[in-house]
């Protein structure tokens, strides 16, 4: 199985992220969907969790209100 087959691990930082896992893609938190890691935007550095789309990671943090 290629790395391209595997989703990524990944630490969420404020600016950025870094690959502890190799892997093309990671999973929105919220939907399931794979996220390229190439269009990779959203994301908790607190959740540690990717979102697909702004919608998601807004409707994520409502959840805590």
């Amino acid at each position: 199985m290629s790395s391209s087959d595997k989703a990524a691990t990944l630490i969420y930082g404020p600016n950025g992220f870094r690959v502890v896992r190799p892997g093309h893609f990671v999973v929105c938190a919220m939907s399931g969907i794979p996220v390229h890691l190439e269009e990779l935007r959203y994301w908790s550095v607190d959740r540690q969790e990717a979102y697909a789309s702004a919608e998601l990671s807004t409707r994520r943090t409502l959840e805590d209100l």
